[in-house]
């Protein structure tokens, strides 16, 4: 028997997104292409960076490398290159590489190796959008700051075959390095809530920490004495090892809340710290173990706790609780947490997919107002991520925020979800006072201040609309629907009629969220107002392979649409120009 040859290297996956598409539309001119960039681009970059072709496949490629920085810079250049090579074609002709890196422990087989070093970077390449790199977190790890490139975190993400699941970092080779300057404190007390571990060595209980972390958040944001940093930019930092004072300057904040869950059985542990991040001083810490049944309770303790601690005599002034009913079922609890996770996604899939959980958590818990208007808003989402028609969605929609209401009339969610539904109708001044009514519940609820400022731009408001984007930015600065706050001062640009910078802000959307359709709708209008028709085209062609329902009269209705004279007629005269169908 001969013992396997093993060693450490850093692994490259590519292949051609929509190969077959390509080879169906144009079989000869597309392998030509993809020939020519294998031997005038690809080949010599991979020999450049001291490469191995290990095998090839049509499409793909996998690629051995002694060093990480070697095969990142290797698929920084290659996506870099591409961008121009194909920029005078069709966007449904493109040549587009999907790549994946992973550095990892492989199994030599004569010239052909395996393992899940192999395995890994192969999930990390399927993964990828099409013109981007995704990186496991151990290679990038070894590749940051040695290369001319920034990676987001895309968090801890669970791989097909793969046991453990691996953090994923994602490069956008055309994205420039964004300094953001330092954020200024606020001048009253300032704190964000980092998502809780989980300690149960259970990943299902994962739903139960990330919900503990988000109604200490709510709970919180609800007192107008404190400035809350929004939940879904705390939860960035989840699964992360993080230095509890850069997470305060990167949010601009004094304080950090951050603590764990152990579940057993029936009884939870509940640790929690806060922690003054601009000194490092630990302010305050506290345990809690409790039966199952008081989870509620332990929430309350805990934000009496960090309330008295930072504002003893506001504490002495208010009697704090939580006026809220929780679910009966933690299960429909765990549905609505993941489906926050899906919205993030912006994509048509995930859209179903958040539906789908929020209807299961209305049938396993029918009190649990939170799902009621959740679901809601995830109906009429349906309209723009998935092409669902409105006068199919907008009866439930309705019907799920009146019983949302009827269970908890305070609840800053029941109230955004209802404005949601008024904007279904164009009824965008009454949409405007019930999104007024969310924030006053919640002044930190950062996607009920974007959906006003949207109305805002219907109504032919474009400055106040980005002035109130600005400071929905400002207190979720790192939200992962950050493409959707970057779409909506997009579309404000367009209603000022500064059409340069919306197609600007709508291109950091894609940037953020390649898969998101809306954006190309702005870019198709924007382009097309300015005569440059061939990238408005281009723009209507990636809006129909997302939506390919759409035209210029019904695209996203219920959402691209405006009420000030003149505004709904250039929209829809720009699509249509663009080569929307009618």
């Amino acid at each position: 028997m001969i013992s396997a040859t093993r060693k450490l290297t850093a692994i490259l996956a590519a292949d051609v997104a929509g190969y077959s598409r390509l080879m169906g539309a144009d079989e000869e001119g597309t392998l030509n292409r993809l020939k020519a960039h294998r031997h005038e681009l690809i080949d010599p970059k991979i020999a450049e960076h001291r490469g191995r072709i290990v095998k090839t496949t049509g499409d793909g490629m996998l690629v051995e490398f002694a060093s990480v920085v070697d095969a990142v810079k290797c698929a920084v250049e290659v996506q870099k290159a591409m961008r121009e090579r194909e920029t005078d074609l069709a966007a449904d002709r493109l040549i587009q590489f999907r790549i994946g890196v992973n550095v990892g422990d492989i199994l030599i087989d004569g010239d052909d190796i395996h393992g899940d070093g192999v395995n890994v970077a192969a999930r990390l390449e399927a993964l990828a959008e099409p013109g981007t790199i995704c990186l496991s977190g151990g290679a990038w790890d070894q590749a940051r700051g040695k290369v001319s490139a920034t990676a987001d975190d895309l968090g801890e993400k669970k791989l097909k075959n793969i046991e453990r699941p691996v953090r994923v970092y994602r490069i956008l080779p055309d994205a420039a390095p964004v300094e953001r300057p330092a954020l200024a404190l606020p001048d009253k007390p300032s704190i964000a809530v980092l998502p809780f571990q989980n300690m149960s060595g259970d990943p299902e209980q994962e739903y139960f920490a990330d919900g503990m972390a988000e109604d200490i958040t709510t709970a919180l944001s609800r007192l107008r004495w404190f400035f809350v940093i929004a939940r879904n930019s705390s939860f960035t930092y989840k699964g992360r090892a993080v230095d509890v004072k850069q997470v305060a300057r990167d949010l601009g904040v004094r304080y950090v809340l951050e603590g764990s869950v152990r579940k057993s059985g029936q009884t939870v542990r509940i640790t929690a710290q806060l922690i003054d991040a601009v000194t490092g001083n630990h302010i305050w810490a506290g345990r809690y173990d409790r039966g199952i049944a008081d989870i509620f309770a332990v929430q309350d303790e805990i934000t009496e706790s960090v309330v008295s601690t930072i504002e003893p005599q506001l504490y002495a002034a208010e009697n704090l609780r939580i006026q809220s009913t929780p679910p009966e079922n933690l299960d429909a609890w765990g549905c609505v947490i993941r489906a926050h996770w899906h919205f993030a996604r912006m994509s048509g899939e995930d859209s179903a997919q958040a539906r789908e959980l929020l209807e299961r958590a209305v049938s396993l818990s029918p009190s649990y107002a939170r799902a009621h208007s959740m679901l809601a808003h995830a109906q009429a989402r349906s309209l723009w991520m998935e092409g669902a028609d409105v006068e199919t969605v907008l009866p439930s929609a309705r019907r799920h925020v009146a019983l949302a209401l009827s269970l908890d009339e305070d609840d800053p969610w029941g109230h955004f979800a209802l404005g949601v539904t008024h904007t279904l109708t164009g009824d965008h001044e009454t949409a405007l006072d019930t999104f007024r009514r969310a924030i006053d519940l919640n002044p930190n609820f950062a996607q009920a201040i974007v959906y006003l400022a949207l109305s805002l731009a219907r109504i032919g408001k474009p400055d106040l609309a980005l002035k109130m984007l600005d400071h929905a930015m400002r207190i979720s600065p790192r939200d992962p629907m950050r493409a959707g706050m970057l779409f909506f001062t997009a579309v404000a640009h367009f209603v000022a009629e500064r059409y340069r910078e919306g197609i600007a802000f709508a291109q950091q959307a894609l940037q953020e969220r390649p898969s998101y359709a809306a954006p190309f709708q702005l870019l198709a209008v924007c382009h097309a107002a300015l005569g440059e028709m061939d990238r408005a085209r281009a723009a209507v062609v990636e809006l129909q392979r997302l939506l390919p329902a759409v035209s210029s009269e019904t695209a996203l209705h219920g959402w691209i649409e405006f009420t000030r004279p003149g505004d709904q007629e250039r929209w829809t005269e720009f699509l249509r120009l663009a080569g929307a169908p009618g």
